[in-house]
């Protein structure tokens, strides 16, 4: 008989990265400034190993939590499918996922915050780029961005 395997495996930081990176979306958790706990699916990228941006309405939920507890958590899943292993009869889920822990921040300059929307746009929108201008002189204004600064490594872990 096969002896069982682990649950899962602690990633490499690059593994890790590569699943935020592919994810279709990362979900913020935050606290409200009543305490409750606030997590939204959001079309996240990154910058770079410390570095995440995302874009939102420049009211509501999410900035008020930012402004009143910026500590976020940022949880990502890149793969995800059951298995059944008739080895073991076992009922299981394959999969890549990745946390992170960070502080958040609204980005108020201009320059920082096209960088951002760039970023976002060449992930989720790279045939569009052409309007990516004229979009940015429509709503600039009216546009918040939040940036997500790791306070400590991300970890990644895998099942397959």
């Amino acid at each position: 008989m096969r002896p069982m395997r682990k649950a899962s495996r602690q990633q490499s930081t690059q593994f890790t990265f590569e699943v935020f990176d592919k994810a279709p979306y990362i979900t913020v958790s935050m606290v409200r400034p009543d305490g409750t706990p606030y997590g939204v699916p959001l079309s996240v990228v990154r910058k770079d190993e410390t570095t995440f941006y995302f874009h939102c309405a420049d009211e509501g939920d999410k900035i008020d939590s930012i402004l009143t507890n910026p500590t976020v958590s940022l949880s990502a899943v890149s793969k995800c499918s059951p298995h059944y292993e008739e080895e073991n009869n076992n009922f299981t889920e394959y999969y890549n996922s990745a946390i992170a822990i960070g502080t958040a921040s609204i980005v108020n300059d201009n320059n920082e915050k096209i960088e951002a929307l760039r970023l976002i746009c060449k992930r989720f929108l790279p045939a569009y780029m052409n309007h990516f201008d004229e979009a940015i002189k429509r709503s600039l204004d009216r546009t918040a961005i939040v940036r997500i600064t790791l306070s400590e490594p991300p970890v990644g872990k895998s099942k397959h």
